[in-house]
């Protein structure tokens, strides 16, 4: 399975907000993107699916930006790879659920290896906090 930037670009600047949770000030993109060295535009787009997700919470007005809408420790990563990434089940005889979604399902010895392979990924994402990476 390979991820796009979406999500490594994501992870960045959540990691980024991770370690100024404690602060209670919202923080800009504009800040973000120069301390990371990512594109401006790109976060907005970001941002916007993290936001929807109710992961971030954005603070409007001259002085806005966004925060963590959580605790670090309550946030995973599942999460957050969901929201910029999507349907993130890499097989597509797989469902979201990691139950087998093929017709051959009874033929095909591989289904089970490949559901196997996503629910441990996906375990692993989700018993993985933010403030993990912090």
């Amino acid at each position: 399975m390979k991820f796009s930037t979406r999500t490594t670009y994501g992870l960045r600047a959540m990691i980024y907000l991770a370690r100024r949770y404690e602060s209670t000030e919202s923080i800009s993109l504009a800040q973000i993107a120069k301390d990371e060295n990512l594109s401006l535009a790109y976060l907005e787009r970001l941002f916007a699916l993290l936001k929807k997700a109710g992961i971030v919470l954005a603070e409007k007005g001259k002085s806005g930006g966004y925060l963590l809408s959580k605790d670090p420790k309550q946030i995973d990563i599942f999460s957050i790879v969901k929201a910029l990434e999507g349907n993130i089940v890499p097989f597509h005889c797989i469902g979201n659920d990691g139950k087998v979604k093929c017709a051959a399902k009874s033929k095909c010895g591989a289904s089970s290896v490949l559901a196997g392979v996503y629910v441990a990924i996906s375990k692993t994402l989700m018993d993985m906090k933010l403030s993990d990476l912090v």
